[in-house]
Order: C-alpha cells, then sequence, then structure tokens
C-alpha cells in the first residue's frame, strides 16, 4: 500500500480532465477509485463510519469538478467495499466481530457490518466531517451533511379567548325537608 508524504498526492492512474471524452462512466468506477484512493492515503483508519456516511449520503465530486457520486444504497456500497477487497479486519473499528459476519459472503459480510456502524448516527457524521477535511488536499469536496430531520409534532388546536369568570351567585337554599311523620 502507498502512502503519500504529507503535503504530496499519489498519482492514482487516471484522468478525470479526458474522461467525459472517453464516455467513461462515474457512477461505480469513480466510486471504486474513490475508495481506492481513500485506502492508500491510509484515511480509512478511524474513518470506516464516516467513510460509510459520505459515500452513502453526501455528494462526492472529484478532481476537475467532476461528480462522482449523489449518495448509493448500502447494497451498492457493500458491493463496491466486495470488489475493492476492503481488509475484513477494518469492521472491529465499527465494534463488529469479523469472524461473526458472514465470512463466505462478502457483499453479506460488508452488509452487516455497513448496518451495525450506524451510518446516520452523530459519530458517523464526526467522522464523516475530520474524513472530508483530509479528502480536500486530495481534491476531493463532499457536500456537508444533511439536516437532521425533526420530529413531527401535530398542530396545535386554535386558541380560544377564555370567558371571563362568572359572577358569583349564592347556593339555592336547600329544599325544605317533608314534614316528619309520627308513630302511634
Amino acid at each position: 500500500m502507498q502512502v503519500a508524504p504529507p503535503g504530496e498526492l499519489l498519482d492514482t492512474g487516471s484522468d478525470w480532465s479526458n474522461a467525459t471524452d472517453r464516455g467513461r462512466s462515474f457512477g461505480m468506477d469513480g466510486l471504486l477509485e474513490f475508495l481506492e484512493v481513500v485506502r492508500q492515503h491510509g484515511l480509512v483508519a478511524g474513518h470506516l463510519r464516516g467513510l460509510f456516511h459520505i459515500v452513502i449520503g453526501r455528494r462526492i465530486v472529484g478532481p476537475g469538478d467532476v461528480v462522482i457520486s449523489n449518495g448509493i444504497t448500502w447494497r451498492v456500497l457493500a458491493s463496491l467495499l466486495k470488489q475493492s477487497r476492503y481488509e475484513k479486519e477494518l469492521v472491529a473499528e465499527v465494534g463488529a466481530d469479523a469472524d461473526e459476519l458472514a465470512p463466505r459472503d462478502r457483499q453479506r459480510f460488508w452488509y452487516a457490518a455497513i448496518a451495525l456502524s450506524r451510518p446516520d448516527s452523530a459519530e458517523a457524521v464526526a467522522q464523516a466531517e475530520r474524513l472530508s477535511a483530509a479528502l480536500k488536499p486530495l481534491g476531493y469536496t463532499v457536500s456537508p451533511a444533511p439536516a437532521p430531520m425533526l420530529p413531527v409534532t401535530p398542530p396545535k388546536p386554535p386558541a380560544t379567548t377564555p370567558k371571563p369568570p362568572a359572577a358569583k351567585t349564592p347556593p339555592p337554599p336547600p329544599p325544605e325537608a317533608p314534614p316528619k311523620k309520627k308513630k302511634k
């Protein structure tokens, strides 16, 4: 694995400037290359939740202002991680045991790891912010995190004007008791 010295960029072998001239799709190819660049620069360790959060729910723009992704599904991300042969041991970072997650089916393995990582959590968002800052020098721009969903509250009933208290009236007199009958 190559790691670039601080301040230098690695040549990933791609030429983004003329990629559209070749008719290249940026969908899967662009994301595979993005995942490889992140791995080559040693940015995965400590940012796995953040990486999942970025790839699933944010817009990624690569060098040359080329849109790489507008977000993908968990299943597609699991497939990409399988294709790029990410190290299984990375899942320990999200609290998963690599031996417990579908060892023979890599796509199911990564899907389960994504689910366990909770890519919508506050920790994932914080890691994503740190990772997106580290990606800027590499020429990648990541959109900001989506706004958190606020719970929907039902509308309040229309306010009614309170009625002034009624004047106190004395209680009615008790009814007269019927006369008692005498016993003989």
